[in-house]
């Protein structure tokens, strides 16, 4: 009998998986406080900031996703294993979140039937990425299979470029003019296949990163305030909130790259308390379905109160960070409940 094929974990990719989570709850309250304040970005830069120093968030999902398919694609005997595996796990809590968002959450919002917006992902406005990462799910073996070729240093270079440029035109000229979920795997394909590449390479990245961890470092700060600065200056040039709230920028992908090497190196080390890791990495799926009905019910039930009757309340240093706070902790509470729930998480992520 041949060995049993053992899954490859690595805690680190876990903690970036969480981390990644949490920037995009920090988002989203953010942009709310942004929208009621109407977009005075010269009186809220604080929640500007916050809001694109975490753009790094949907970018590194896709490195993640590409890293950890290719780290234990060898335990699938064929495509269609594969695919079963990863379309179960994936598609059945989204379809049932997309319905959730569709007809109980905004059910008066909608200006397309069901299954257009399953499609696209905008059932709600969290649920793009899950059409983006189902495309990448079916072309994954396919470049698995010829990585020999993709992941070549001069392939890789023009790869990058044609990344560079695509995210230049989307974020400066007009946005890709293509099927949404095509066009969001388009400006992602490059952090996808990096993760994939990294998988393959962990020692040489590791080297790597240990001796540069400076200018990791540096490169986070410096693109930190440079995108918070790109967003601030586009918006009160343009008067168009896609300046400050697309996260498909070349100046991004740069930041990304910087801030996701620097955090591998700061979590590579004797990592204690694995089991809470992998609590809060497999409770992060659910989170992501679920965080925008708690942000909503908080913002109605209580902030808006608290708003009304203090306009200068957004102004604060610790108001983002409360919103955040409370969303994100209660969020992952109902998410360590229901997945106590035998089998429920299977529909619901």
């Amino acid at each position: 009998m041949g060995e049993e094929k053992q899954k490859i974990y690595n805690p680190v990719i876990d903690i970036l998986r969480t981390i990644s989570i949490f920037a995009v709850i920090l988002i989203h309250t953010t942009t709310r406080t942004l929208e009621v304040t109407s977009y005075n970005l010269l009186k809220t830069p604080w929640t500007l900031f916050l809001n694109q120093v975490a753009r790094f968030a949907v970018p590194l999902f896709f490195m993640i996703s590409g890293f950890v398919l290719e780290l234990n694609y060898h335990l699938h005997e064929s495509y269609f294993s594969y695919l079963k595996k990863r379309f179960s796990r994936i598609f059945i809590p989204y379809l049932f979140w997309s319905a959730i968002y569709y007809y109980f959450i905004y059910n008066t919002n909608h200006g397309a039937n069901f299954l257009s917006s399953v499609l696209k992902g905008d059932a709600s406005y969290q649920l793009y990425f899950i059409p983006s990462l189902l495309i990448f799910y079916l072309l994954f073996p396919l470049l698995h299979k010829y990585f020999r070729l993709i992941g070549n240093k001069w392939m890789m270079i023009a790869l990058g470029l044609i990344e560079l440029c695509l995210l230049f035109y989307d974020y400066n000229v007009k946005s890709l003019p293509l099927f949404y979920p095509l066009s969001i795997a388009l400006l992602n394909y490059y952090v996808f296949v990096i993760g994939m590449l990294l998988a393959r390479n962990q020692e040489r990245f590791l080297t790597i990163i240990n001796k540069c961890k400076i200018i990791f470092l540096l490169g986070t700060v410096i693109f930190a305030f440079l995108i918070f600065y790109e967003g601030l200056s586009g918006y009160l040039r343009n008067h168009n909130y896609t300046d400050f709230y697309s996260s498909w920028r070349p100046s991004i992908l740069i930041y990304t790259f910087f801030i996701a090497g620097f955090m591998y190196w700061v979590f590579n080390r004797k990592i204690k308390f694995i089991s809470v890791i992998k609590t809060f990495s497999k409770l992060s799926f659910f989170v992501f379905f679920i965080h925008v009905i708690f942000l909503e019910a908080f913002w109605y039930g209580f902030l808006k109160n608290v708003f009304e009757s203090h306009k200068t309340i957004a102004q604060t240093l610790w108001y983002d960070p409360f919103y955040f706070l409370i969303v994100t902790a209660i969020s992952f509470g109902v998410a360590f409940v229901i997945h106590k729930i035998p089998y429920l998480s299977k529909i619901t992520g």
